[in-house]
């Protein structure tokens, strides 16, 4: 899930490290002469390229860049982040045959459409310590490891245990029932229920992905079926109620009961309303919000729940796995040499580290600390005695969320009817939603 934190387009060119007396780029076949997997990669200069489309991320991506080079003097790292238009600008380097050594995509159906350019990376030492979860989200339709993870991700709603308070609400809602009780003690206190970002097309994914699992479930079948039967055009919104009904009933009630001009309000606007105390709940976001929203009140006292999505409590989860990959250039001239460099990131104790205490991310991998943040402490907590949603985006790709959520923003608009809009997301899910 890529996460448009920025207003502006961003574009970062970091070059890390000194380039040595042979040049900006020494990836020549030479450079891999002797290289081995395992890090063996010799003494020869050696430059990789990286293209990523995290801006967040930044400082984080810096700093292992930097340690790196404590580890192997002879390898360079560009680093070179854009988050606008970077699907575009990847395209257009892949088209010109200027791959580069280490890219970005999505995760899920996205791992296969990149698959031809990417390094098959089933049988490394990283992908041995990606959790389940995450390497599930990693792997391709014929089993195949061909992304590494960003991160793990947790998507949620986020609560204000104060207003909550404030109300009288002494349990978090639910289910739909338990959410319209909420709604009337928090405005009774006069506090609004629901901060959005529904300027942003991405949040549209996170929510409606709850109610896609809920779905399959009520249909005796799996996520990933349920959007494989949506992409064949072998199932329609009239068949899952909780899609056709709960769904739109869910965001018609965050708007009527939300901030003022949703569809104005950008990510940062959305957490700055909900660090704020202007609502209680905010939606369509996640993990990575919590350091914004402490930045802004760093007494912030929050909580995370899922979305309610029917009448049964169960079926209210946390979403949890990994949703953004990085791929590694199978041709480039040094892929041996990149292999080695996340190899050591995913095994080494800096690597273990470097997710929690550096990123200050949910780790991918296992035996890794969780980041000193409440979210994913609240997290581990849950699912110790619930279970844990599908990242149920993973199964379509990006062309297709992003047509969804431009749909969402009309209806909500009102400049498209509900039935207007289902029709066409069914068939943009036909159109756009698979890599096949």
């Amino acid at each position: 899930m890529k996460k448009k934190i920025l207003s502006l387009s961003v574009s970062i060119a970091l070059v890390v490290g000194i380039l040595s007396a042979c040049g900006a780029n020494n990836n020549g076949p030479a450079n891999n002469e002797g290289a081995a997997n395992n890090g063996a990669a010799g003494d020869k200069p050696v430059t990789i390229n990286m293209f990523t489309a995290s801006p967040e991320y930044t400082d984080a991506f810096n700093a292992y860049i930097a340690e790196y080079k404590k580890v192997k003097p002879n390898v360079t790292i560009n680093l070179e982040i854009m988050q606008a238009d970077y699907n575009t600008v990847l395209k257009s380097k892949i088209a010109a045959g200027s791959t580069p050594d280490v890219f970005q995509t999505t995760a899920g159906g996205d791992i296969d459409t990149f698959a031809e350019y990417s390094a098959d990376l089933t049988n490394e030492p990283l992908a041995a310590a990606m959790t389940d979860s995450v390497k599930i989200n990693m792997s391709s339709t014929d089993g195949k490891v061909l992304g590494l993870p960003v991160k793990g991700n947790l998507m949620n709603m986020v609560y204000n245990k104060k207003l909550l308070a404030d109300a009288g609400i002494t349990e978090v809602p639910k289910t739909t029932s338990q959410m319209a009780e909420a709604i009337a003690k928090l405005e009774a206190k006069g506090i609004t229920p629901f901060a959005n970002a529904y300027k942003e097309w991405w949040v549209w994914k996170h929510i409606f992905q709850n109610f896609v699992n809920t779905a399959a479930e009520d249909a005796g079948t799996t996520p990933k079926e349920l959007v494989a039967q949506f992409i064949a055009g072998e199932t329609t919104f009239k068949e899952h109620p909780v899609l056709q009904d709960n769904f739109f009933s869910f965001i018609d009630t965050t708007v009527k009961h939300g901030t003022n001009k949703p569809l104005e309000r950008d990510s940062n606007a959305g957490v700055s309303d909900f660090a704020s105390g202007k609502a209680a709940f905010m939606t369509g976001k996640g993990a990575w919000d919590e350091e914004a929203i402490k930045k802004i009140n760093p007494d912030f006292e929050l909580g995370i729940v899922g979305y309610p999505v029917s009448e049964k409590a169960e079926q209210n989860q946390l979403i949890t796995g990994a949703d953004q990959a990085l791929r590694i250039n199978k041709d480039s001239a040094a892929v041996n040499e990149t292999i080695a460099f996340f190899n050591w990131l995913y095994t080494s104790d800096y690597g273990k580290d470097w997710f929690s205490s550096v990123a200050k991310v949910i780790p991918p991998i296992k035996d890794a600390p969780l980041p000193d943040l409440d979210m994913p402490k609240q997290m581990e907590e849950i699912l110790k005695s619930e279970k844990s949603g599908d990242l149920t985006v993973n199964y379509s790709l990006d062309t297709f969320h992003q047509k969804f959520g431009e749909l969402m923003q009309a209806y909500i608009g009102g400049s498209k009817s509900k039935d207007q809009a289902i029709d066409e997301i069914q068939k943009a899910w036909i159109q756009f939603g698979s890599a096949q």
